[in-house]
Parts: C-alpha cells; sequence; structure tokens
C-alpha cells in the first residue's frame, strides 16, 4: 500500500467496476492505504466499520439501483432543460463601422453647423451592423437573410435623396423625429417613432427618406434578401403606438406566406420582427425553436439578453432553441417615458454569416 502503482490500480478498479460491493471495497482499502501513508495506523477500525456498513448496502442494492435510476433520470431531464437556451453573442456598438458621408452625396447642402437643433456636425451619422456602402468586410456580410442593418440618425432638414432599389425586402423602423418617404410608386407619408414601414424593391423601385422635422430623426433600416428575386414592388407601413410595445414584445413583421401569424406588415421571407420598451426591471420573454436565429439590437437604454449585458447601439447574434429573456436593466427618456428600447429578428437558421472577426 505504500506504492503508488498499488493506489492507482486500485482507483483504476473503482471507476470500472460497476458492482456496488466491490466499489465499497476498494475504496476503503485506497482509504487505508492514505492513511497508512500518513501514519494513522490507529485509524483501520474505521475502515473496517465502513466495510460493514458496505455489505449490508449491498443487501438492499435494488433499491438503491432504482433510487439511483430514478435520480439519473432526473438529472438528465434538468440537464436537457437548462442546456435548451439560445446562445447569445453581444456585437459591441464600438465594433460597428460608423459612416458620415458627404452631404452633397445625398442631394444635400452644407452641413448647418450654427443650427443648434443639430446634434452631430455632419447630416448623418450611420453604424452598420453589417457590410454596406464604403464598408467592406469578408468577416461580416450577413447574418442569415439579414443582409444590412443600418442605424441612422438624419439632422433635420436633410435627407436621403431619390435613389434606386431591386430585388431586397426593405423595413424601416423609426426610433425618434418623423420620417417622409416618397416612392415612383405613388406612396408618400410621414411616420413618427414606433411606425415600421416595408418596400418590396422588386423587379426595382425608386424612392426618397427626408427629416423635414426640426429635430434629429434616427431609424432602423433593415435589408432582408427575398424568397425570389424580381417581385411586383410593393409597399406598406403602421403606425406604431407606444401602448403595445410598452413591456410587450409587439409582433410587427412575419412571412407573407404565414397564415398562422397576423401582423401589421408582412414580407416576402421567412422572417419576423419584434420591438418592446421596457420600463426599468421588466422583463419579456421568446421560446426560439432549434430551427431558428435571431438578431436584436438595443436602441435605447441597457438590458440583458440570457444574462448578456447590451447597452445603446449594441447588438447580438442569437442562435439555438429555448427560452429569450430580455430583461431591462436600464432606462433613458425617450419621447414615451423612461425606457429600454429593443428591435429583434427571427428567422430560419441557415448557419450562414455572423461576425466571423470577433
Amino acid at each position: 500500500c505504500y506504492h503508488n502503482s498499488e493506489l492507482v490500480v486500485l482507483t483504476i478498479i473503482t471507476s470500472i467496476k460497476k458492482h456496488p460491493l466491490i466499489r465499497a471495497v476498494a475504496s476503503i482499502i485506497i482509504s487505508w492505504c492514505l492513511l497508512e501513508q500518513a501514519g494513522w495506523r490507529g485509524k483501520r477500525g474505521i475502515a473496517f466499520a465502513a466495510l460493514a456498513q458496505s455489505e449490508n448496502a449491498y443487501r438492499h442494492r435494488n433499491s438503491a439501483k432504482k433510487t439511483y435510476t430514478k435520480a439519473t433520470s432526473a438529472t438528465s431531464s434538468c440537464d436537457a432543460e437548462a442546456a435548451m437556451v439560445p446562445s447569445v453573442r453581444v456585437v459591441p456598438g464600438n465594433k460597428l463601422f460608423v459612416s458620415e458621408p458627404n452631404p452633397s452625396w445625398f442631394g444635400n447642402g452644407p452641413n448647418d453647423l450654427n443650427n443648434t437643433s443639430w446634434t452631430n456636425k455632419n447630416w448623418l451619422k450611420s453604424r452598420f451592423h453589417f457590410s454596406f456602402a464604403e464598408y467592406h468586410n469578408q468577416l461580416n456580410s450577413n447574418f442569415g437573410v439579414l443582409r444590412v442593418m443600418n442605424d441612422d440618425l438624419v439632422q433635420p432638414r436633410r435627407g436621403f435623396g431619390t435613389h434606386s432599389h431591386r430585388d431586397m425586402e426593405i423595413i424601416t423602423y423609426v426610433v425618434h423625429g418623423n420620417l417622409t418617404h416618397k416612392d415612383s410608386m405613388g406612396t408618400e407619408e410621414t411616420l413618427g417613432r414606433g411606425s415600421i414601414q416595408f418596400m418590396t424593391a422588386g423587379t426595382g423601385v425608386r424612392h426618397s427618406e427626408f427629416n423635414g422635422g426640426d429635430i434629429p430623426l434616427r431609424f432602423i433600416q433593415t435589408w432582408v434578401m427575398p424568397s425570389r428575386s424580381s417581385l411586383k414592388p410593393n409597399y406598406g407601413s403602421h403606425v406604431g403606438l407606444s401602448d403595445n410595445r410598452r413591456n410587450n414584445l409587439c409582433h410587427l413583421v412575419s412571412n407573407a406566406k404565414d397564415k398562422s401569424s397576423s401582423t401589421p406588415t408582412v414580407v416576402n421571407q421567412e422572417i419576423d420582427a419584434y420591438a418592446a420598451e421596457l420600463e426599468l426591471g421588466k422583463s419579456v420573454g421568446l421560446n426560439l425553436t432549434d430551427e431558428q436565429q435571431g438578431y436584436l439590437i438595443c436602441i435605447e437604454g441597457e438590458v440583458q439578453v440570457n444574462g448578456e449585458a447590451l447597452v445603446r447601439h449594441d447588438g447580438c447574434e442569437i442562435v439555438g432553441g429555448g427560452q429569450l429573456l430580455i430583461h431591462a436593466t436600464k432606462v433613458e427618456e425617450t419621447e414615451t417615458g423612461e425606457v429600454a428600447h429593443i428591435l429583434m429578428f427571427v428567422m430560419k437558421k441557415d448557419g450562414k454569416g455572423g461576425r466571423g472577426d470577433l
């Protein structure tokens, strides 16, 4: 018992043998050896008493096996439930590409540096979640069917002049201020906070987006790859009501082919969009299947998404099935009160895209 090799052999026996009596005896022998090495020979009586107890336990091994089986089954079930939680990977706001283009590129005059209502020196400050315009990153080109997500801040009396799109589903969510939209289909309207618009560019459409107000305009514009090309151009919108988003995950967009969902706007792709404004300490949740993935942006305030902290402008990639919990940890003053504000897209999981550079 004084040789380490003998202890190793006994340890292996303990690991391999499934018989409860052999395990007990081997464990006692190991304990005895360790006591001998420590010079505690007077402790041998304890080992023999333990051996007697193990023999008694062996006589009741059948009932013990049943209990062990039940416990193992319950543990496995708990482990499986615990494993059913979507993974969340934060995309920090400081890792987004920031674009501040020349005003003349979009038909604007020089920046109005003396206008006290401006909150940025340049007419546009845009944060790109994926490659777009002058930002080229092969490791960040898309996330599933999400091709573009731009967080745009447009100063008063400025905007995007008439330009063309095709073969893309374009979804715009207004954060604050007022967005005026005009397009070649004859649509013209102005939308405020919480409103959402969609445009099927399809075979081709021309439109403009303008901030005709006296305060800055912020909106999130998302481009979704369509289910097929050359669709007929289409436009739709919905005026958002803050009560529908307050401490509630408001379902705003769904697949046009999904007859089980009823949302204010629909697009030609298997994707859903949700928005929520949460008071401090409030939470909302959503169950995802193993076949889904999501992308969430923290628009205002701060939240935790399954325990992962997100601050203003942060995004996160969500993959896997299970319960997704969004909890407001900090709020900020907005047009609709003190809230934390999120926008989330849920789509079919395809294993494509995502930040390969983080």
